[in-house]
């Protein structure tokens, strides 16, 4: 079991896309992996015959784990079969309770590498009902290639795999594929913590939220569900700040200037959630030691301000795609980006950099209406700003005069063997005054 990722520990297998005895190339994939945040293939280092299948799909491993055997030659394939537990295994789905990793053979072939290059990022097809309709699916030595969600979705739905036209890579079968099959509107990309799109933080403009979070992993009255990969791994990061000694400091600001700013903007394909992004970014660059972490070798000021966005998964848990060098791209390239990020992350195709480079995290959950709420600081980076919503608030001017304005609630998380209260303070001063009065100065 390769490691996918710096913070991965175990992996859950997917699909094996070889059987044994068949011949692999250097460089193929052989089998899909769930990480603790993505679906990534994996890919053999040796030319070779699969020989044996250890751990079939469904099965979890912990990383460095033997889960399969090649041999170089064809001749090798019986004598390591016959040498192997359960006579060469099987590629198929184990059972819904699965047993403990088997033990390897007394007299192994080179298993499979310990870890494996992260193969190159692939941009999930466009999941448009107007799209041209795309290839079915293709079989992998007669198997369809269906990622996780759309196997449950297809189970939920009474659907048939093998009628479907796969839009992912390779054919692969994703869940809006399945919607589409079973005549249902096909759900649309989760932004911020909660529902799409490209509005406000709470204000009239905004698509309706979901009726519940996602991130429920389809959970009924009286089910105990157990955590899945992704969860698991959100869990541990959790747990994991609670050793930092975090402070939390808020700050009122006024959105009328960028709500009207966004009017214009939106046309030309802006989200909100760029903008908010753009904003932050623009901010922490003029203010690094709110951009910096502490390590092990004292206080880490990274070279760039990569900008994460803390977006719920559809089948639970929760991901932080990474726009980078968001202080210096593009308002407009930088929605695009978002958008490419959210459409992967949600068929789990995101690679490692993409969701772990984030050097301050963005957590907005306007889109539920909520008033105001603390952010957890994820554990490697110094901050997180979580955003409310924006609504309409009697305001007092300094003359006296009384107006009704909208406003909005941000809360910054810190951590204080880095970041003082003063930073804080003075960096969410920053942030309102290019809000309030030059949003405009976001699109330059």
């Amino acid at each position: 079991m390769p490691a996918l990722s710096s913070t991965m520990t175990e992996g859950k297998i997917v699909e094996w896309l070889k059987n044994p005895g068949d011949k692999v190339g250097r460089g193929e994939s052989v089998l899909v992996v769930e990480s603790d945040k993505a679906d990534m293939d994996v890919e053999s280092f040796n030319e070779g015959y699969l020989a044996t299948v250890l751990m079939p799909a469904g099965s979890t491993a912990p990383v460095g784990e033997t889960i399969g055997l090649i041999v170089e030659t064809e001749a090798e394939l019986a004598e390591a079969q016959a040498k192997s537990p359960g006579g060469g295994g099987s590629a198929q789905a184990a059972p819904a309770a699965p047993t403990s990793a088997p033990t390897a053979p007394p007299t192994p072939a080179p298993p499979a590498p310990a870890s494996a290059p992260s193969p190159a990022p692939i941009a999930a097809a466009p999941a448009a009902a107007s799209a041209p309709a795309p290839a079915v699916a293709a079989p992998s030595n007669g198997r369809l290639i269906v990622s996780p969600r759309a196997k449950k979705l297809a189970s939920q739905m009474g659907v048939d795999l093998a009628g479907i036209r796969g839009s992912g890579p390779n054919g692969r079968i994703q869940a809006e594929d399945v919607e589409r099959a079973a005549g249902r509107p096909v759900s649309v990309p989760l932004v911020g913590e909660g529902t799409t799109a490209a509005v406000s933080a709470g204000t009239a403009n905004a698509v309706q939220a979901p009726s519940s979070p996602a991130g429920n992993s389809f959970g009924r009255p009286g089910d105990t569900v157990p955590f899945n990969t992704l969860q698991g791994a959100v869990n541990r990061n959790m747990e994991a700040s609670l050793a930092v000694p975090c402070f939390r400091v808020g700050y009122t600001i006024t959105t009328d200037q960028l709500d009207a700013f966004y009017k214009q903007v939106k046309p030309k394909g802006v989200t909100m959630t760029a903008l908010l992004a753009k904003a932050v970014a623009v901010t922490l660059a003029r203010h690094p030691q709110v951009n910096a972490a502490t390590t092990a070798a004292g206080m880490s000021y990274p070279a760039e301000v990569n900008v994460a966005v803390a977006v719920a998964m559809e089948d639970g848990g929760l991901i932080t795609p990474v726009l980078r060098h968001a202080d210096r791209t593009d308002l407009y390239e930088l929605s695009r980006q978002w958008g490419d990020l959210v459409k992967r992350s949600r068929s789990k195709q995101l690679q490692p950099e993409e969701y772990s480079t984030g050097t301050f995290t963005l957590s907005n959950l306007g889109m539920f209406g909520v008033d105001r709420f603390d952010a957890i600081l994820p554990p490697g980076t110094g901050a997180i700003l979580a955003v409310a919503a924006s609504r309409p608030a009697v305001v007092a001017g300094k003359d006296g005069s009384i107006s009704v304005k909208r406003q909005m609630q941000v809360n910054l998380t810190a951590d204080h063997r880095v970041i003082y209260g003063a930073d804080g303070a003075a960096f969410l001063k920053d942030l309102a005054e290019l809000i309030e009065n030059r949003p405009e100065s976001l699109a330059i």
